[in-house]
């Protein structure tokens, strides 16, 4: 469980992984959820070096609530997610499937991670639950760039801006927007500063998805994949993804991750194993699986923890009436 990440999008002083969605942190209810879908036989929760303790302390909290008895390990995560997977991955080297799971994604209903589960046990390498899409999707292009062709995988966007999709999207066409770019740096507008930026085309709505966590692997097919992204000099020694600029070429002035995946780096672990060939299965996702990375996401949060808070002391039926229509 990756859990050591800044908050810093959410506007809150302290790592996101110990905020709290009424009374219980992201990391305690991401913890209950995990060890209530028993799919588990272990759990290592990467958390930030500084706040060990405190994730020590939640474990045990979690672990004494839920009457568990499975091992569950508090590491240091490194910088970013893939240096705090790649050190959960050695904590547990005899482990056939892995599971990734965000702490964000704290509201997790048990029944997507046995999907995954029974994917994987079903025969598959790796296994993400999915959504569909339901907004209009366009590629944004910095406007100097109009002219140019859209190169394949220039779809693929930032983590931070959503849950990633699996695959390229190539050859995109079609009618261009102009839009003025905001000062605020993590604007989903692409473009340099000052710069206006280009909407160029419509996507096939129906193919894509929006990809969410646990994602489920062969722990050695993992293990190779995030062996692979180092090695090729994407990923440097500790985990951390290169920018472009600073990728280490093959020789000829070319990066060999970047040229692989159009230009764009992998945002989630399944981009990671994609890219050895390997197919990645897709099982049913659910709406309650919000990444919680905006205040608004948050706010949604709260309310949807406080009617399942309410379901447990009150029964079902205090969530089924909860979510009627008014």
């Amino acid at each position: 469980m990756p859990a050591a990440g800044s908050g810093s999008r959410l506007g809150c002083n302290e790592p996101k992984a110990f905020v709290r969605v009424n009374g219980r942190t992201l990391l305690a209810r991401s913890l209950e959820t995990i060890i209530s879908s028993g799919v588990a036989s272990a759990i290592v929760v990467a958390a930030p070096e500084d706040f060990l303790l405190q994730a020590k302390e939640e474990i045990a909290e979690a672990a004494t609530r839920m009457n568990c008895e499975i091992s569950i390990t508090a590491v240091a995560g490194g910088s970013n997610r893939n240096s705090s997977v790649q050190t959960a991955l050695k904590l547990k080297q005899d482990a056939e499937y892995v599971l990734v799971h965000d702490a964000a994604r704290c509201l997790t209903p048990p029944d997507v991670f046995t999907r995954v589960v029974a994917a994987l046990q079903s025969g598959a390498e790796a296994v993400v639950p999915v959504l569909p899409m339901i907004d209009t999707v366009r590629r944004v292009v910095p406007h100097g760039a109009v002219g140019a062709e859209p190169s394949a995988g220039a779809g693929t966007g930032a983590e931070g801006a959503s849950d990633g999709i699996v695959g390229s999207i190539h050859g995109v066409s079609g009618a261009e927007i102009t839009a003025d770019r905001p000062e605020n740096p993590d604007s989903a507008v692409a473009g340099g500063s000052g710069e206006r930026a280009v909407v160029r085309g419509d996507l096939d709505r129906a193919e894509l998805r929006r990809v969410q966590t646990p994602q489920g692997f062969r722990t050695e097919v993992l293990r190779r994949a995030h062996h692979e992204f180092a090695a090729d000099g994407a990923g440097l020694a500790d985990g951390t993804v290169a920018t472009e600029n600073a990728c280490p070429t093959d020789g000829a002035g070319s990066t060999p991750w970047a040229d692989r995946l159009g230009r764009a780096l992998p945002t989630d672990d399944a981009g990671l194993v994609e890219r050895l060939g390997v197919h990645v299965v897709a099982v049913d996702g659910d709406e309650e699986a919000l990444k919680i990375t905006y205040p608004l996401d948050l706010v949604l949060a709260e309310q949807l923890a406080r009617m399942r808070d309410r379901a447990e002391v009150h029964g079902a039926d205090a969530l089924d009436s909860a979510k009627e229509p008014r």
